[in-house]
């Protein structure tokens, strides 16, 4: 286990008036957490392992815990939204050239924290058709979302 994942879900706290490691896991929009004071526990590192214990415990008591769907949630329209199309905006690129090119850009997300995007050339395609390209392609994928 590396460093980064040994650390998943704790944190280290040091105030004033406190000072010990923290310890979160969420389940179902719950946190689930305790506090391990150093001074409590016996000192920094003393603290640190009853953490690490506890989020042990945590992640085996929420691992019982079935999970809820999440809902996505749909956005229709946003007031700083040019284009009139949601996912579909006016953008500039730079090319592996290191020249910059205007373009119509379409994102769209096909799966919950995955963001998908490509864009429309208005250089290659022109202005009204580049639109025209990105607006379809932004509907077909929302269709299928």
């Amino acid at each position: 286990m590396s460093d980064i994942e040994s650390l998943k879900g704790i944190s280290r706290i040091e105030t004033n008036s406190t000072v010990g490691w923290y310890v979160r896991v969420y389940r179902n929009q719950k946190t689930y957490s305790k506090f391990f004071s150093d001074s409590k526990f016996g000192g920094k590192e003393l603290s640190f392992k009853k953490a690490v214990t506890q989020r042990e415990k945590l992640n085996k008591m929420i691992d019982k815990i079935p999970k809820k769907p999440t809902k996505r949630r749909v956005v229709n329209n946003d007031k700083r939204n040019k284009t009139g199309v949601l996912g579909v905006s006016r953008t500039s690129k730079k090319a592996s050239n290191g020249k910059y090119y205007e373009c119509y850009t379409v994102s769209w997300r096909p799966k919950p924290k995955i963001q998908q995007s490509t864009s429309f050339s208005i250089k290659k395609y022109g202005e009204e058709k580049a639109l025209e390209l990105a607006i379809h392609l932004r509907k077909e994928k929302s269709a299928q979302i």
